[in-house]
This record gives C-alpha cells, structure tokens and sequence, in this order.
C-alpha cells in the first residue's frame, strides 16, 4: 500500500487547522486570538471580539463610546473630543490627538497597563501643559508623570479634584462626623397598579413547592405589593422554578440596567455565559467557584431581605484582603450599630454603601434615590466616591488621603492615613494667583 503523499498530508492538515480556528471563532472560544492578556476592565467580555474590533479596520471610536459615553456625559469630560475639534486648538491636537480613546488606552499590553486598569502615556500632560510651573508656582517640583498620580488631576473626569470644588469643600473641621447615607427607597419598580397584600394562603405556586419559600415570600416586599408567584415564576405550563433576570428587570429596569454595565453582569449585556467567582481576577472563596452571578446570586428572591445583599452576599464570594478586613473595620462596626437599633438608619457603612452607593436619579420625571447596581461606576479613579459616598461623613481631605493610602485601603480603614494629599493645601495660594 503506497503512503500519502506529503501534499496530500499537508492538505489534511490545513483543512484541520482551518476547521479548529473556525470552530474556535465561535464565543466563548475566540478568546484563543488574543493577541496578550486584557485589561481587568475588559477581560470578562475579552471572548467577544465584536464588541470592540472591526475587521480589518481596528478599534472604532464608536465601540468605546458604547460603552463609556454616557459615564463620559456624567463626568463633564473636560477634555471631550468637541473641545478639540475646535481650530483654535489645532496646535494641541497635533500633538496628541485625545478625540481617540486609543490614543491612551490600548489593550493587550499587560507591561504599559498602569494600576488604574488601563494603559495610559505617564507623561501625556506635558504635550499641551509644559509651562505649568510657570503658571502655578506651586507645581515647580513636580515631575511630569505625576498629574494623575498625586490625588490631583483625571484626565476626564475632575469633578473631586477640580479647584473650586476643593475650595469649596476643603476648609478645617472634624475629620469624621456624625453623617449618614441617602434615605434608601424600597425598590424603584413599575406602576403596578392598585394591588392589594398577599398572604401565604393566596400563594399560587404548583402543590409540589416547598412550603418554607412560600412563607419566606408572604413576609416579603413583593408579597407586600401584591407580587404572586405567578408574577415572576409564570402560571400553569409557562412555569418555571428559576425566572430569567428579564423578569427583574420588567419592574427593576433602573437596577438591571446598571448591573449589566458592571463587572457582575456585563457578560450578559455581551451575550456570553454569566459571570461566575471563578472568572474574576481578585482573589474568590473557592467554594464560591461555580456561582452563576444575576440577580438571585444576590437577593434571595424569596425573603428580599437587602441588608443580606449588602454585605453577607459580598462576603460569600469575595476574599480579597480589603473584603476579609472589612469584619473588624470601623464601618462594620457602624453597620451593627445601625442593624441594632443603636444607631440612626443610614449611619453605617456596608460593603454595598461604597461600591453599590445610593445615588439620585430621574425616573418618570421625578427624583429617587437608586442603588447604583453598576459596582465599576465609583471604583476607578476612587476619587469617584468623594461626592457619593465619603462625603457623607468624612471630611474632603481626609478622604483623599484615605483613598491614597492603599495599605489603609487594604486594611478597610482600620487606622488613619499615612499619606497627605497636597491639593487641597494648594488652594488658597492657588486662589491668591501666580
């Protein structure tokens, strides 16, 4: 019997590799592309290519905006793209054109991705600020890779840092106080109607449904609200004993949608697989691993009882040093405090209190206070928390030298800061002129 001829093999083999590498186009198993590793920001969604690159054309700016645009409206980008577009700063432009995102960030470069979870030029101020010093004595000795890094300036978002805000907010007094958090609302949910309380007798679950769940659901908020069971699960041959997350969302529209835009749900706003413990980069509990993270892996459906979901919830998944810390913090502390009855509601301070914050919004017209589902939208910069969060009850510059301080960080705030942020001590000068 004659051997194959080596064209013949090589043919083989070429059909072979094409049919792996089409088959490995299909999500979730692009991710076999990646020309090196993606950012923390991007790496859930990394297996969707699509998202971001066009073919053959590179990354548009529209695939950022998708994402970034409206976080960029929030913030007031001070350096949005409409500001360079006009001619009188054509000379700036020339020297580094920030109407494109990848100008600055680009993925896939692990060895230039600076802390803040994305590539950034270190000295990028320079192009259109190097006579600062000239301007402001105040900056004569600081080095040109220091604007982002010292607590003072964000490229596009310098709501916190800005002078008159410090002006404003950075006079003497008590370091700490006696402040508290935004009134919570029950949930922000639809118009359902005049619907009067259920019980555990108007239950209309299927006579096979244990009993305990709909005890824990009569004493529930949506039993309160006239939510059935039917409601969520279906009726009759429509039921199902685990409701898609699109059935949280047709009354909780405003908390799904920020859940999808952070790091807990963007996997499905991709159309990929949920995120599980096991895909995260920080440190998880092992027996966590295998969690499928919506909104069940949160509020348990049945009781809803949202102080479990405050922290409880976190802490089941999470062992990062920060959250291990947070048990023997003095925002634990006010946390039990409040829970007891000791302490006025809003006094304390769990994990959900800075990384999910309660923030005012417009829903059909009218002002109410949300839980910002979106846990990315205060992380980076943390200065983003100022207003929202540390404000309440700290002072301006003893939060900045807080969240400069990463061992306090770190250790969630037991002790005090051993970093001094400058800006707000510049500001009288500043004020004064150069």
């Amino acid at each position: 019997m004659r051997s194959p001829r080596p064209t013949v093999l090589w043919l083989l083999f070429t059909l072979a590799a094409c049919a792996w590498l089409g088959w490995s186009l299909a999500r979730p198993r692009a991710a076999v592309f990646l020309p090196g590793p993606s950012s923390d920001g991007h790496h859930q969604i990394e297996a969707a290519c699509h998202l971001c690159h066009t073919p053959f054309a590179g990354v548009a700016q529209e695939a950022c905006l998708d994402c970034h645009a409206e976080e960029l409206e929030r913030a007031g980008d001070s350096h949005a793209a409409a500001v360079f577009s006009d001619p009188r700063n054509a000379a700036d432009l020339a020297k580094l054109d920030v109407r494109l995102c990848v100008t600055c960030h680009m993925e896939h470069q692990p060895e230039i991705t600076a802390a803040m979870g994305l590539t950034l030029p270190r000295d990028f101020c320079v192009h259109c600020h190097a006579d600062i010093a000239d301007e402001r004595p105040t900056h004569m000795d600081f080095a040109p890779a220091t604007c982002a890094s010292g607590g003072c300036h964000n490229f596009h978002d310098n709501r916190n840092l800005h002078q008159d805000f410090l002006a404003r907010h950075g006079a003497g007094g008590a370091a700490t106080f006696e402040g508290s958090l935004p009134t919570g609302e029950a949930w922000i949910a639809v118009d359902l109607g005049e619907r009067a309380p259920l019980s555990a007798v108007d239950a209309d679950s299927p006579g096979n449904a244990a009993p305990e769940l709909a005890e824990a659901w009569a004493s529930s908020a949506h039993a309160a609200s006239g939510i059935a069971c039917s409601d969520c699960h279906g009726g009759g041959a429509d039921w199902s004993d685990r409701p898609r997350r699109d059935v949280c969302a047709s009354c909780h529209e405003a908390e799904s949608t920020g859940f999808l835009a952070g790091r807990h749900g963007m996997r499905l706003a991709a159309d990929l697989e949920p995120m599980s413990p096991a895909d995260a980069r920080l440190p998880m509990r092992p027996e966590a691993a295998s969690r499928t993270l919506d909104c069940g892996a949160c509020h348990e459906p049945h009781g809803v009882d949202v102080r479990v979901a405050a922290v409880d919830a976190c802490l089941e998944c999470h062992a990062d040093d920060h959250s291990t810390a947070y048990a023997e913090s003095p925002h634990a502390d006010a946390w039990q405090a409040e829970l007891s009855g000791e302490a006025a509601p809003g006094s304390g301070a769990s994990c959900a209190s800075c990384h999910l914050p309660r923030t005012e919004t417009r829903l059909g017209g009218a002002p109410r206070i949300v839980v910002q589902h979106n846990q990315n939208d205060n992380l980076r910069p943390n200065e983003k928390m100022l207003r929202d969060v540390c404000m309440n009850c700290h002072s301006l510059a003893f939060s900045l030298d807080a969240l400069a301080d990463r061992e306090l960080i770190r250790r969630n705030f037991r002790g005090q800061p051993a970093r001094h942020v400058e800006s707000v001590d510049m500001v009288p000068s500043l004020a004064d002129g150069p």
